[in-house]
């Protein structure tokens, strides 16, 4: 498909032949999958929501069966559950069971949430914004579970574009994290990671005046374009705008979704593309394919090209999934800050711990609503960043995969971690002591050396394996997630990062973070499949920390690690309060919720057992 300056890209209509799942994109919505999601959401829910204390299920017969009672008792939900550190549940989905009013009825996720009211307190107004949501998150868990995907040996060679849309898991943590709000079913299939399918994205020429470019260290902007984009299709983009009478040199370029033009830039600035503040140029050559972040989108045709992050107006995970041109005019610096910070320091260097730069920001600030009194999330709506690939800087025979694919089990229920550790030849304890080594190891030296906190969730940290073996990581994400949490002297342009807060909180970015929000999960994984025993991962998790403290005797961090308990920091909880916005962005340590503090498995003198 080719645009014009008076065509529009259609969602359905791809550039090359249809797939036979976007021919009939809603194929998954039948009985069979559908229950399938069911069941999985179901059991997901009950263990999270069990984890936040939010329910409190009772053990029910011998076995390791446990109840749920509901809705004044009519309701019944039995299942088989394995509770390991960190109360985490581990929910056995085939044993899952539903009873109503007595008699057997099938397991519905949104009837879940309704007989859950009473305990959940989702506000009555976004009650049904919550449901929509799950209903979406619902949606592409059918579409998952219709479609299939590839077998966990088969991703052991597979490239990071393979492993990345072979993954059938949102966040480990979130019930409802697919939302989507604003896709259509053809639109599902056009653009989301499960379909993987091949996406143009679609150019704005964007006059200068009304627009800024940030730059980081080393990039030129006319370089910069000819390397992403070549000169052909420069040149084809000049020569349109001379064609309605332009001038190339009053304008820059920016990227947008195709969904983004067709349902916001046509529309919402429609006004700015008459006045030709903003032209379309049409498709870029490059195919591009959704990530797991779903607006950040990693190129297929040439891997060594940039990441690229666009603005995506859809309601996702209680954010809507915009950019704002003002935040993102410092992101190159803070990248350039954290860059050098971590290349200059041995012991991250050692460990292969590495950032991937968003290098180059650009962001439309012409329009009207930048002009209004009340900020408001149409200033988010134009705007994109370049992330570097990680794909040139891997040595021969390395290979790249989302850390968020240690806790993928393919349909089979086979775990992708099983059979790297396997694979690898390693002792289970020396592949997890690599990783650690590589992950953890990196996160605590920075924070507490540098009070320099990350967001190190499974999507944001991409692996480098040699071997099957956790060689080295890419942290990405570093411009909206990064974190200063002391006043220790920052560069002005830096200085937006900073968020002072006392020891205890700090260690949160670690407890929280790291501990609860993925180690649980794979400690669960690995016990579960025989491959190490949960307590002696926490030993291992032990074992890096306090290597970091004796290779480091001179740091006077108060962050605790070996403390016996840590405030538990609730995530659902944040949703499920403002299905919105979960946090709010200029204070997201005072949007926090929690509920009571967990035992720190690797707390001085702590033995974990699983039950």
């Amino acid at each position: 498909m080719t645009l014009t300056d008076t065509t529009t890209p259609t969602p359905t209509s791809p550039s090359a032949a249809a797939p036979t799942h976007r021919l009939d994109p809603a194929a998954h919505l039948r009985p069979e999958p559908m229950a399938v999601a069911h069941r999985h959401l179901v059991a997901k829910a009950l263990a999270e929501f069990s984890h936040e204390r939010l329910l409190a299920p009772v053990p029910d017969r011998a076995g390791g069966t446990y109840r749920v009672t509901l809705d004044g008792g009519r309701v019944v939900y039995r299942f088989r559950a394995r509770r390991t550190a960190l109360e985490h549940w581990t929910v056995d989905e085939a044993s899952l069971t539903r009873d109503v009013d007595g008699g057997p009825a099938p397991l519905d996720a949104l009837d879940l949430v309704l007989e859950l009211q009473p305990l959940l307190e989702i506000p009555d107004a976004l009650l049904a914004v919550y449901l929509e949501e799950l209903s979406s998150t619902l949606a592409s868990a059918a579409y998952k579970a219709h479609h299939g995907g590839p077998a966990v040996a088969e991703l052991l060679g597979a490239d990071l574009a393979t492993v990345e849309r072979a993954m059938t898991e949102g966040h480990p943590g979130f019930v409802a994290n697919n939302g989507r709000i604003g896709f259509g079913v053809g639109e599902h299939a056009a653009y989301s990671p499960e379909a993987a399918a091949p996406v143009r994205l679609v150019w704005l020429a964007v006059r200068r005046a009304s627009s800024h470019l940030a730059l980081g260290a080393g990039v030129d902007e006319d370089a910069f374009y000819r390397a992403e984009l070549g000169v052909a299709t420069l040149g084809r983009f000049a020569a349109h705008l001379r064609t309605v009478g332009l001038d190339p040199a009053d304008y820059r370029y920016l990227p947008v979704h195709p969904w983004q033009w067709e349902h916001r830039v046509a529309i919402t600035f429609a006004a700015d593309v008459a006045r030709r503040d903003l032209v379309l140029l049409g498709e870029g050559d490059d195919e591009y394919q959704a990530q797991q972040s779903i607006r950040t989108l990693l190129n297929r045709s040439r891997p060594d090209r940039d990441y690229v992050k666009v603005a995506l107006a859809i309601q996702n995970m209680g954010f809507l999934r915009g950019l704002s041109p003002a935040y993102m005019r410092a992101t190159p610096a803070i990248n350039d800050w954290v860059a050098e910070l971590v290349a200059g320091d041995p012991t991250l260097v050692e460990a292969g711990f590495r950032v991937l730069r968003e290098h180059v920001s650009i962001g439309y600030t012409g329009d009207v609503y930048h002009r209004t009194a009340q900020p408001s999330a149409h200033r988010k709506m134009l705007a994109a960043l370049w992330r570097e690939s990680p794909v040139p800087r891997v040595e021969p025979g390395q290979r790249l995969a989302t850390m968020a694919s240690l806790l993928h089990r393919d349909a089979a229920g086979d775990a992708f971690v099983t059979a790297l550790v396997g694979a690898s030849g390693l002792a289970p304890h020396e592949w997890v002591r690599r990783y650690l080594h590589a992950y953890l190891r990196p996160l605590v030296h920075c924070l507490r050396a540098h009070d320099l906190a990350f967001m190190p969730h499974g999507e944001n940290l991409i692996l480098v394996l040699d071997g099957h073996a956790v060689a080295g990581a890419f942290m990405k994400d570093i411009g909206e997630e990064i974190a200063v949490l002391s006043d220790r002297p920052l560069p002005a342009d830096v200085a937006r990062v900073r968020a002072v807060v006392d020891d205890d909180e700090k260690a949160l970015a670690i407890f929280t973070d790291v501990f609860d929000g993925f180690f649980r999960h794979l400690a669960a994984i690995l016990d579960a499949d025989g491959v190490l025993p949960e307590a002696e991962f926490w030993a291992l998790v032990g074992e890096c920390v306090d290597r970091h403290a004796a290779d480091h005797p001179g740091l006077t961090s108060g962050v605790d690690l070996r403390a016996p308990r840590f405030a538990h920091s609730c995530l659902n909880r944040l949703q499920l309060r403002n299905t919105l916005q979960m946090v709010d962005l200029t204070d997201q340590s005072g949007s926090l919720i929690y509920a009571g503090t967990l035992a720190n498995p690797i707390a001085r003198d702590v033995v974990v057992a699983a039950s």
